[in-house]
Formats: structure tokens, C-alpha cells, sequence
């Protein structure tokens, strides 16, 4: 995840973070074969360079002062020998200089200056500046290393949430800790590591955001069986090994888990209470889970209706869009039924790289209109930079470049000024969607009697670029309202 959304040489100091860990863990394995006279040799020249130090402080790690004062100034001391095994690995990512031999003691202090980029003394002048790792019951505290060995495993404080390793996706373990806990599942689409579940899932709508779900599904070896309301739609995947069925009604009482995944809150309610809807098939025991995206009291009126008859419920609705959805790369806000939440964790893997329970039902629905609003409001400033570089002479290729190069650098800036500047409006996250989504979340902050005047000035240049027939192009067709 970390490498999707940041810049090209952030990714590097990542790289060269796991390449440390690898390494590392390497040096442990054979620290055991270091002969007894390489160790006598570098313990007595420690002492020379630190008199004052006894054998428990050699066992400790770096001072969270000196590992501050260390890190601002871009070199290491080494105190022990574990922390001289630690920088040496660090050093060989680093830097292509000729490498000692383990176990013998630095000459003097310029050997252990550090020449890093710029990219990774900013992170240590940052996050690392501050960071103290707290050793758990796993990892006794004689086998602590200071250096970047839990930068990216522990860099938390908090007792309930316990950050665990981190290659491409992120995975978050939660201590219980009420209605307002978070849990993140980490996805293992990209490598087919999922067990699926036994249970027999279901699915409704096979939109932009539907098709790659069920895909993904399928993928994964789960038991899918699909309604969509043009049914022509639901030929690929029963190609691929879906099941059809005729009515939400009919989904609902053959499967054991729906999913849905509607385009607004009328079609919401429609699928659920209108004629063969999801509400007749519900019997004691049936789970559903609503993925739209809608307003906190559509969600909560079709939870009390499924709860009534019996059921279990849980909205979910998902951050992304076509191509993330295609991946299995979605982000899951999910709120309800927390026995359901974990019922689903196998079909979340599948279809998301990350998943979070917010408690009680409305509280995702609320979160991910906040999200979209964000979304949408961004989208319209970048569609206005770009015009007015445009109109002031300005390459507009220039401003992408440079904007790339800053901190508003990302994936989904690079993408939607590359969809203005080839005039490529292909839907990936529908205009009318993202407008929908901005209203909504307009009238969340006016139930609460909160200003969102960035969101209600985005919504008006949507709505210009509704009025020009933008609806059923990309997001960033928003840039036509701004040229006519």
C-alpha cells in the first residue's frame, strides 16, 4: 500500500527497509559462528572508545536521545554488537563503499557517516526521530536493534492496535475495544493465498465497482452466485463459474452471505423492498451486506427491515475505483453485524487490500461520504489548476511534472491530469457518482449543523459539468466545466 501512494524514491527507502530486515535477519542467523576472538576484539575496543560502559549497557539499545541526535546528523555509533551487525546492513543498502569485516571496530567516526538521500534523512529527521520500539513477549528485549527493526513493525503507541509486518499491504490486528474498533484484513488476491469460505455468497450488481468484486471472488475459489438488472450482464461470470439467479429474492434464500452493490440510495432501498427484493428471500439466520455508497439513514432503514425478518446485517461500503476494484485493491469500511464482519473476512481479502470495522451501523456510510467528499473536492482543484495554467500561458505538462515532484505527488493526481491532458474521459469512478456522493455528504454536515463550504463549491462545478453531459464520463470530465 505504502509503495502504491508515495513517490518513486520513497518506494526506494522502503525497499531499503526490507532489504535491511532480510539481511538482518540473515546476520542473526550466523552471529553464532562469530569466532571468540573477534568478539574479544571488539568488546575491548569499546571500552577504549566508552570506559564507562558495562557489559548491561552494551546489551541495550541507542538512548531515544542519541538515536535522535544520530539521526539529524546522519551517522550511527555503534555500542553493541548488535547494533554494529544492524548498521552495517543499513550501510550496505545505502551505500556501495568497501565493506569491514564483521566484528572488527570501526578505525574512528568517519566510517560511520552515512551519505543517505535526501528521501530517507527526511524520514529519519520525522517519524524515526521520535520512534521507540516497545519489545514484545516474542521478541525478548536481549535481541532489541534500534535501527529501522521495528520502524515500519511498531510504530504505534497505542495498546489496542499492534502494527505487523509490512511488504505490500497493510495489515492491522485489533484488540477488542468496543463499538469504534478498528480491524484491517490484509489482502491476499495478488498472491491466491486466500482459504475461501465454505459458506455460499452471493452477489447483486455488476457495475464499474461490482464486476471486479465478483471477479475477484470467483478468483479466490469462493461459491458465487449473481443477479444483475440487465442480465446480460451476468454472462462472463457465469463463464467463469458464477451461478445465476433470477431474482435478489431468489440470491438471498439459496446463499448463505449477499453482497450488494448498487449505484444510489433509491436503487439501495429498491433492491431491497421492492418486488422480489432482498427482504423476501431474508429468513432467520440469512446475512447481507450492503456495499452501496449512501446516506447514513438509507443504511439504517434497511438494517432494521433485514434485522426484523431475522437476519444479519452489515454495510460495507468500498473506497476506489474500476481498476483498484479489478485488482482486488479496494478499501472496506464496514459497520453492523461484527459476527458477520468476520464471516466475511475471506470474500474482503479477495475483493480489498484493507478492511475496517467502525461500529455501529451508519457510522461507514458517514465515513465514506467524508472520504468521497475529500475525493471530490481535490479533483475539482486539480481540474481548475489546470485550466488556469492553461488560460495564463502556462504548460500544463509543466505544472503535472512539478506537482509530481511536491508532496501532493500520488497515484490518483497523476492519473486524472493524464485522463485531462489526453482528453481520455473513460469512466473509472462515474462524475455523477462523485457528485451524488458530495451532496450527501453536504446534507451529513447540515444534520449536524457543520460548514463544508470546499465540498458545496465542488459540487457546483459537478453540477456544470452534469449540465454539459459529463455524467456518464470519468470524474475528472469535471475539468469541461471550466472551459465552457
Amino acid at each position: 500500500m505504502i509503495k502504491i501512494n508515495k513517490g518513486k524514491r520513497f518506494q526506494q527507502a522502503v525497499d531499503a527497509v526490507e532489504e535491511f530486515l532480510r539481511r538482518a535477519k540473515g546476520k542473526d542467523q550466523t552471529s553464532s559462528h562469530t569466532s571468540a576472538d573477534d568478539k574479544n576484539r571488539r568488546n575491548s575496543s569499546e571500552e577504549r572508545s566508552r570506559p564507562n560502559s558495562g557489559d548491561e549497557k552494551r546489551k541495550l539499545s541507542l538512548s531515544e536521545g542519541k538515536v535522535k541526535k544520530n539521526m539529524g546528523e546522519g551517522k550511527k555509533r555503534v555500542t553493541s554488537g548488535s547494533a554494529e551487525r544492524g548498521t552495517k546492513c543499513s550501510l550496505k543498502r545505502a551505500q556501495e563503499q568497501s565493506p569491514r569485516k564483521r566484528g572488527r571496530p570501526p578505525k574512528d567516526e568517519k566510517d560511520l557517516t552515512i551519505p543517505e538521500s535526501s528521501t530517507v534523512k527526511g524520514m529519519m529527521a520525522g517519524p524515526m526521530a521520535t520512534f521507540k520500539w516497545q519489545p514484545t513477549a516474542s521478541e525478548p528485549v536481549k535481541d532489541a536493534d534500534p535501527h529501522f527493526h521495528h520502524f515500519l513493525l511498531s510504530q504505534t503507541e497505542k495498546p489496542a492496535v499492534c502494527y505487523q509486518a509490512i511488504t505490500k499491504k497493510l495489515k492491522i490486528c485489533e484488540e477488542e475495544t468496543g463499538s469504534t474498533s478498528i480491524q484491517a484484513a490484509d489482502s491476499t488476491a495478488v498472491n491466491g493465498s486466500i482459504t475461501p469460505t465454505d459458506k455460499k455468497i452471493g452477489f447483486l450488481g455488476l457495475g464499474l465497482m461490482g464486476s471486479g468484486i465478483v471477479s475477484n471472488l470467483l478468483k479466490m475459489g469462493h461459491t458465487v452466485t449473481v443477479w444483475n438488472r440487465t442480465a446480460e450482464k451476468c454472462d462472463l461470470f457465469i463463464q467463469e463459474g458464477a451461478r445465476l439467479g433470477r431474482t435478489p429474492a431468489e440470491v438471498v434464500s439459496t446463499c448463505d452471505i449477499t453482497f450488494a452493490c448498487v449505484s444510489d440510495p433509491k436503487a439501495a432501498k429498491d433492491l431491497v423492498l421492492g418486488p422480489s427484493g432482498v427482504l423476501q428471500g431474508i429468513r432467520p439466520g440469512k446475512c447481507y451486506v450492503d456495499m452501496s455508497t449512501v446516506d447514513a439513514d438509507t443504511v439504517t432503514e434497511l438494517a432494521q427491515v433485514i434485522v426484523s425478518r431475522g437476519g444479519r446485517f452489515l454495510e460495507a461500503p468500498v473506497s476506489g475505483n474500476q481498476q483498484l476494484s479489478n485488482d482486488g485493491m479496494l478499501v472496506i469500511l464496514a459497520a453492523g453485524d461484527r459476527g458477520l464482519y468476520e464471516d466475511c473476512s475471506s470474500c474482503f481479502q479477495a475483493m480489498g487490500k484493507t478492511s475496517f470495522f467502525l461500529g455501529e451501523v451508519g457510522n461507514a456510510a458517514k465515513m465514506m461520504l467524508i472520504v468521497n467528499m475529500v475525493q471530490g473536492s481535490f479533483m475539482a482543484t486539480i481540474a481548475e489548476g489546470l485550466t488556469l495554467a492553461q488560460v495564463t500561458g502556462q504548460s500544463q505538462q509543466t505544472l503535472l511534472d512539478i506537482l509530481n515532484q511536491g508532496q501532493l505527488a500520488s497515484i490518483f493526481l497523476d492519473q486524472k491530469c493524464q485522463n485531462i491532458l489526453q482528453g481520455n474521459f473513460k469512466p473509472d469512478f462515474y462524475l455523477k457518482y462523485i457528485q451524488k456522493d458530495l451532496r450527501l455528504a453536504i446534507a451529513l454536515g447540515d444534520a449536524v449543523n457543520h460548514p463544508t463550504p470546499m465540498a458545496a463549491a465542488a459540487n457546483e462545478v459537478y453540477k456544470r459539468a452534469k449540465a454539459l453531459d459529463q455524467s456518464d464520463n470519468d470524474m475528472s470530465a469535471v475539468y469541461r466545466a471550466y472551459i465552457h
